[in-house]
C-alpha cells in the first residue's frame, strides 16, 4: 500500500499548524488541508496562557511573536483573578492576536517541510486496516498513514469518524463587534439592569464591543449577526448610541459545551475545537487545542516513525481528554457567573471573596493557565 502522506490534517487554524510543525519536527511527513483559500483577517482569539507560552518558547517561536505584551489581571467568571506568581517564567496572559499566531506558525511548519493545501475541504473518510482514504473538495483523494481533525466544532472528519460528541447545548449568547470610529468608556464585564457589557479600545482606534441581555436565548442564525443587531442591544444594555460606528467584524457566539466520546478512533484522531466545543472564555478554548496539538504531535510523529513504544498514542487520549473535561466545566461555571442573571450576584459576591485567599486564587490561575495540567514528558 502506498500513501501520500504518514499524516493528514485537516484545518489550518493554530491547532493545525501547530500539530503540523510538531510532526515535521518528529520526522514524519504531513499534509494539511484547509478549506479556506487564503487565512482568516479577523482575530476571535487574542489570549495566551503560560502553558501555552512555554510551549512556544521550547519550540523557538517567542523571537517571531515579538514578544506579546504581557499582563497579570484575569478573571473567573468576570471576577477579577490574578495570574501571576505561578510556577512558570510566564505567568501572566500574553496578548496576541490569532491572526500573527497563525502567521508565525504557518511560516514555522512550512519552513520544517509541512505542506499546506488551502481551498481544499476534506468532505469524507474511509478507514482502512493500514491506511485512510480521505476525499477533498475538488475532487481529490489522497490517502494516508493517519488523519487528525483539526477542523473545528463542526467537524467533518468526527463525524466521518462516527465519534459522538456529547454535551449541553448553548442557552446564552453574546454579540461582539470590532467597531471604528466610535468613543465609549473601557469596560470589563460590567454588568448592568438588563445585561452584561464589554469595551476594551485597541489599537488603530478600533474597540471591540461584546455584549448580552440577561434571559435572551440564543438566535437561530444562518451566518454572523448584522452591526444593527449589535448596537441595538448595546443602547439597550448601557444607554450607549454606538451606530455612527464601522464595523469591521460581527459575530456571535454562546455557552455550546461538548466532547466528543473519544479523541481516537483507530486511524483517525481529534484535536482542539473538533474534540471539545466551548465558550471562548478568558482564551481557554485557543489555549486548551494548542496544549492539545503539543501533546499529539510528537507522539504521532513516533507512531508513524515505528519508533513510538506500546500504547503511547493512546496517551493522547487519557491525558488530554480528562483534561478537556475539566476545561469545559470551569468554563461552563464561568458562563453561569459571568451572563447569569442578576440572581446569581450572591454567588459572584461569595466568589470575590474566596478568591482573595491565596490558595484559592493560585488553584483557579493554575486552573486557567494549564499549569495545573501534568502530562507525559516528550522523548527526544
Amino acid at each position: 500500500m502506498t500513501v501520500d502522506t504518514q499524516v493528514i490534517v485537516a484545518g489550518a487554524g493554530p491547532v493545525g499548524l501547530l500539530l503540523a510543525g510538531e510532526l515535521r519536527r518528529g520526522g514524519a511527513d504531513v499534509i494539511v488541508v484547509e478549506r479556506l483559500a487564503r487565512p482568516a483577517t479577523e482575530s476571535r482569539a487574542s489570549t495566551v496562557h503560560a502553558r501555552t507560552m512555554e510551549i512556544f518558547d521550547r519550540l523557538g517561536l517567542l523571537e517571531a511573536l515579538a514578544p506579546p505584551p504581557r499582563e497579570t489581571a484575569g478573571h473567573f467568571g468576570g471576577i477579577r483573578l490574578d495570574l501571576g506568581g505561578l510556577p512558570s517564567p510566564y505567568a501572566g496572559i500574553w496578548k496576541v492576536s490569532q491572526i500573527d499566531i497563525e502567521r508565525v506558525l504557518a511560516a514555522w511548519a512550512t519552513g520544517l517541510g509541512a505542506e499546506i493545501r488551502r481551498g481544499r475541504e476534506l468532505t469524507g473518510l474511509t478507514q482502512h486496516d493500514d491506511h485512510v482514504e480521505v476525499e477533498l473538495s475538488g475532487p481529490e483523494r489522497l490517502q494516508a498513514s493517519y488523519v487528525v481533525g483539526c477542523d473545528g466544532e463542526g467537524s467533518t472528519v468526527r463525524a466521518a469518524a462516527g465519534l459522538g460528541f456529547d454535551g449541553y447545548a448553548a442557552d446564552k449568547e453574546m454579540l461582539r463587534a470590532d467597531v471604528a470610529g466610535i468613543d465609549i468608556p473601557n469596560r470589563r464585564f460590567e454588568r448592568f439592569p438588563a445585561g452584561l457589557a464589554v469595551a476594551a479600545r485597541r489599537p488603530g482606534g478600533v474597540t471591540r464591543v461584546m455584549v448580552h441581555r440577561f434571559g435572551a436565548k440564543p438566535g437561530r442564525r444562518a451566518g454572523p449577526p448584522e452591526f444593527a443587531e449589535v448596537a441595538e442591544l448595546w443602547a439597550d444594555v448601557t444607554g450607549e448610541d454606538i451606530t455612527a460606528g464601522t464595523p469591521l467584524w460581527v459575530n456571535a457566539f454562546d455557552n455550546t459545551s461538548r466532547q466528543a466520546n473519544r479523541y481516537r478512533d483507530r486511524r483517525v484522531l481529534l484535536a482542539g475545537d473538533a474534540a471539545h466545543a466551548q465558550m471562548p472564555v478568558g482564551g481557554q478554548a485557543l489555549n486548551l487545542g494548542l496544549q492539545d496539538a503539543a501533546n499529539l504531535g510528537w507522539k504521532l510523529a513516533a507512531e508513524v516513525r515505528g519508533e513510538a513504544p506500546d500504547g503511547l498514542l493512546d496517551t493522547y487520549e487519557s491525558e488530554r481528554r480528562p483534561v478537556g473535561r475539566r476545561v469545559l466545566a470551569n468554563i461552563r461555571a464561568q458562563a453561569e457567573l459571568l451572563l447569569g442573571p442578576p440572581a446569581v450576584d450572591p454567588a459572584r459576591t461569595v466568589l470575590a471573596e474566596l478568591i482573595a485567599f491565596e490558595p484559592v486564587r493560585r488553584h483557579l490561575a493554575a486552573m486557567i493557565s494549564g499549569l495545573d495540567t501534568s502530562e507525559r514528558k516528550r522523548h527526544g
